[in-house]
């Protein structure tokens, strides 16, 4: 007979030093990819910027893209050498979420998984 193993979240992201922190993770599997994405674009002075913005045919909609900016009042965490900023108004829609990036033969890409959305579309790219 076999006994259920435990799960243990593993604490990834580190803090900036200088700069207020926020609760989004990043697997490895995504810092991976951006890593790999800015190797790239020949850039190491980008971060990966997270923001919730009004839209979407559910409310709300996700947006990642790189950001050589830090605005007053960005969150920072760093994931294996991978900065990345939430904005002080996305902090609360984001707060537990995860970007994970999938490589298989039906789907490639980054996917969030949100435990503040109440909802999300068929798409699966906005949410409420």
């Amino acid at each position: 007979m076999s006994t259920p193993t435990q799960e243990t979240t593993e604490i990834r992201g580190n803090e900036v030093e200088g700069y207020k922190t926020h609760k989004v993770e990043l697997s490895e599997a995504a810092a991976q990819k951006v890593a790999s994405l800015l190797e790239q674009e020949g850039r190491q002075d980008l971060r990966l910027r997270v923001a919730v913005q009004p839209g979407g045919c559910s409310g709300l909609i996700y947006q990642l893209y790189f950001d050589e900016r830090v605005l007053d009042g960005d969150t920072l965490r760093e994931f294996d050498g991978v900065e990345v900023i939430v904005d002080k108004m996305s902090v609360p829609y984001l707060e537990g979420a995860t970007i994970d990036f999938e490589d298989s033969i039906s789907k490639q890409g980054f996917t969030i998984d949100n435990p503040n959305a109440g909802g999300s579309c068929a798409c699966g790219d906005s949410f409420h």
